[in-house]
């Protein structure tokens, strides 16, 4: 069969040039999306990603054994850009933006992504306690810039803002995504944050004794 100049050749991965370095990273995780997005989570295989990405597959086994810590590093490459953009000026907005574009995100591949993960990792003790902790990290740095720049500006006292605190939201979040499915409505949000979210740091710091209860 004659091959179609110009459109045979572009789906031969094989015969482009091969990229290295920070390029190379982001054809693999956006492969990593893609390949969700076309096939889903349980079809999504290293052989694929490395095809997709034009990298070998000696090279993804190399920097990710496994292809959980494969997609959570994907996960979170994308997620690191979008911790810096909110800042409204007040406390409720960048609560509200940080919370409405986790659940954005949440809806497409990479809650599917996230989703398939939590599966695969709950009988391996190691992996889960791995992905607890890049899920509770990368919250809590979300909610520390915000709730920083909020004490700053006098919104809040900075002793409120405990590491217990700053996980609330997201982890609000991620239960409803996990037992409600990814359309997450707004009005759920808006009830996170004004029902839950803004008392908790407004309130007082709790001063923690020998004797008293903790929070």
């Amino acid at each position: 069969m004659t091959a179609r100049p110009g459109v045979d050749e572009a789906i031969d991965h094989r015969k482009r040039p091969r990229r290295r370095g920070a390029a190379l990273n982001e054809a693999i995780f956006a492969a990593v999306f893609a390949e969700i997005e076309d096939h889903g989570y349980p079809r999504l295989t290293m052989e694929r990603v490395a095809e997709r990405a034009r990298a070998s597959k000696a090279s993804l086994y190399r920097r990710w054994p496994t292809r959980v810590q494969l997609v959570m590093d994907a996960v979170y490459h994308h997620l690191r850009p979008q911790r810096h953009a909110f800042d409204t000026g007040s406390l409720r907005g960048d609560l509200l933006m940080a919370l409405r574009s986790a659940a954005e995100m949440l809806a497409g591949p990479l809650g599917e992504a996230f989703q398939g993960v939590l599966s695969e990792v709950l009988r391996d003790k190691e992996q889960a306690a791995v992905v607890r902790g890049w899920s509770r990290g990368s919250g809590v740095r979300t909610m520390r810039e915000i709730t920083d720049r909020a004490a700053e500006r006098g919104e809040v006292d900075s002793r409120a803002l405990t590491p217990r605190r700053l996980e609330v939201g997201q982890a609000l979040l991620r239960h409803h995504f996990l037992f409600h499915g990814p359309d997450i409505a707004d009005d759920v949000i808006v009830d996170i944050v004004d029902d839950v979210l803004l008392p908790l740091f407004r309130g007082r710091a709790v001063e923690r004794g020998t004797g008293g209860s903790h929070p």
